[in-house]
């Protein structure tokens, strides 16, 4: 058995100078959160995230029913943000999502985006990124964070594009951050 290793950057931005939240692509329209979308958040976080390399860090990624309990444990958590909370629609369903919380005062967390594969390079992260962070922003939070695998160089380069900086973390912080990842 040999072990792979994974890097995560946590990053982090200022929600003060967030750019406006792009129009979308013809035929894509936007779908606000409702309870009743939990199941549909799930299915495309699994249409998203199965096959990529994150599920090697996080296997309930790779199981529909564990994406479903998964955000439903988002959903539950007391700081979780339905402004911030989007799926992205198309002619056959929806295609992207995004779940966001607050994780500390005044400070929200992206915890997951997510684009079907045949989807990606047309702007829907980035979009789902800007209109996250602009829910952020009109619920009073001042900055907000997301944790990404470093060997998801795409992600990184959109993240570092719309200002999103490395998180200097002390040693408690990291120790704290991988329990949690680990849980």
């Amino acid at each position: 058995m040999s072990v792979v290793h994974f890097t995560r950057y946590r990053m982090e931005i200022d929600l003060s100078g967030v750019p406006a939240v792009p129009e979308l692509p013809d035929g894509y329209y936007w779908v606000p959160w409702d309870d009743s979308l939990l199941t549909i958040h799930a299915e495309v976080h699994y249409r998203a995230f199965h096959d990529c390399i994150d599920r090697y860090l996080f296997p309930c990624f790779s199981d529909r029913d564990s994406c479903w309990f998964l955000l439903r444990e988002i959903r539950d958590k007391p700081g979780f943000m339905p402004q911030a909370t989007w799926l992205i629609g198309a002619a056959n369903g929806c295609v992207a999502t995004i779940q966001c919380i607050e994780a500390e005062p005044r400070v929200g967390s992206i915890q997951n985006v997510g684009v079907l594969p045949r989807h990606r390079h047309q702007g829907l992260g980035q979009a789902l990124i800007l209109q996250a962070l602009h829910g952020f922003h009109e619920a009073g939070l001042k900055r907000a964070w997301l944790d990404v695998t470093a060997e998801n160089e795409q992600a990184l380069r959109l993240y570092q594009r719309l200002g999103f900086r490395m998180k200097e973390m002390s040693i408690k912080e990291i120790h704290d951050w991988k329990l949690e990842e680990i849980s």
